[in-house]
């Protein structure tokens, strides 16, 4: 009799937000995990809670900071290095800066670029030839309504998601004919510590407008990614929201996207 494995899922960003809410969708159901996120000691609380609360067999913390570029293959090569097989790679981590492009800080903006692209592309290529080889596997992409609209005063973020839509798009019609699924997520502003991060805590979007609960994002991405859709846009709001930025003028769609990122009581000269 042969005893199989329970399947694995990596998860980065899993320190906090979606991904600490993706990684107890994948513990309820009874899948080993992989963490990836920077904090080693917030990654081993989660381990831990996860052990307990779901009786996850095996939690594998690699802490690694995404906005080098050697993270992803460090990442790759240790779970390698393991033993583990990954059958889900749930791409998360990512994050934004708020203002003006000509003002901001270039090296984080470049950062931004290197989490929320260089190594989604990464992680996704190493991970996507090993299911191809297997013709097994899921790969969820955190990609968001942005990528729908351009994003005056989150400029680089905004294109950084609409590259991640764009890019999941292509590859799953490249893949189409094996057994291998891919899944892009698309959010809108939701309950997490993003626009902390990103300086936006005091917006119109961060304070005026409902944001959505993390964990029902998260199972609506999990459900969406189980079933091999293509693509999720979470929330009725946002799906009128990005029913509207595919029949509105982008500069119509873009004055509105600024008017929610300008801070409370800033008025826009757009």
């Amino acid at each position: 009799m042969v005893i199989q494995s329970p399947p694995t899922a990596l998860i980065t960003g899993a320190s906090s937000g979606l991904g600490y809410e993706f990684a107890k969708l994948f513990a309820k159901d009874h899948y080993d995990l992989v963490l990836v996120a920077r904090n080693e000691a917030r990654l081993r609380e989660i381990a831990e809670e996860m052990k307990q609360t779901y009786g996850t067999g095996r939690v594998t913390v690699v802490a690694r900071d995404l906005s080098k570029p050697e993270a992803p293959d460090e990442i790759y090569q240790e779970v390698k290095r393991q033993g583990i097989e990954v059958n889900v790679l749930v791409n998360d981590a990512g994050f934004g800066e708020h203002g003006l492009f000509s003002e901001n800080d270039l090296a984080t903006e470049l950062a931004i670029i290197q989490v929320n692209i260089s190594a989604l592309v990464h992680l996704t290529k190493l991970y996507l030839r090993d299911m191809l080889a297997r013709d097994e596997g899921k790969i969820l992409q955190l990609a968001s309504t942005v990528s729908l609209m351009p994003s005056p005063l989150m400029a680089v973020y905004g294109a950084s998601k609409a590259f991640v839509l764009s890019f999941t798009e292509a590859v799953i019609n490249e893949i189409k004919d094996s057994n291998v699924t891919m899944t892009a997520l698309m959010p809108g502003a939701t309950d997490t510590n993003f626009f902390r991060r990103a300086g936006a805590e005091n917006t119109v979007a961060a304070q005026d407008t409902p944001l959505s609960e993390p964990a029902d994002v998260a199972r609506d991405g999990y459900e969406a990614l189980m079933k091999g859709e293509s693509r999720l846009v979470s929330g009725i709001l946002n799906k009128i929201q990005a029913a509207a930025s595919n029949v509105l003028p982008d500069g119509v769609v873009a004055s509105g996207m600024r008017k929610l990122m300008e801070e409370k009581g800033e008025k826009s000269e757009q």
